[in-house]
């Protein structure tokens, strides 16, 4: 039941990051060179917000990862373990984070 919870969770956050990565789509997308394309925004303001859309994405994707691993764990009832001694990870802080892979003693 625990588990049904995190992975509640987990999934939730994918659709939620998928969601936005497809919504942002169009932000990553090349700068025209044209400037009258682009409006009151310099091409440089353009290629600045590309760059960090572009940053975003790749957090997104590396946080996918971490998420995508958490359901493994899942899948292989690892989950609520930490990597670090093996001990159990506390449900509080499973709970600030579903994905979390060490307890806090580790994490330090």
């Amino acid at each position: 039941m625990k588990e049904q919870k995190y992975r509640a969770r987990i999934d939730a956050e994918i659709e939620e990051l998928r969601a936005l990565s497809s919504g942002s789509k169009d932000a990553r997308a090349p700068v025209e060179l044209d400037q009258q394309s682009v409006g009151r925004l310099s091409r440089m303001d353009a290629m600045q917000q590309q760059s960090m859309d572009l940053a975003r994405e790749d957090r997104r994707r590396a946080r996918l990862a971490v998420l995508a691993a958490a359901l493994r764990r899942l899948a292989e009832r690892d989950y609520g373990y930490c990597l670090g001694c093996g001990e159990d990870i506390p449900e509080k802080r499973l709970d600030i984070d579903a994905a979390v892979t060490l307890c806090i003693h580790c994490q330090r």
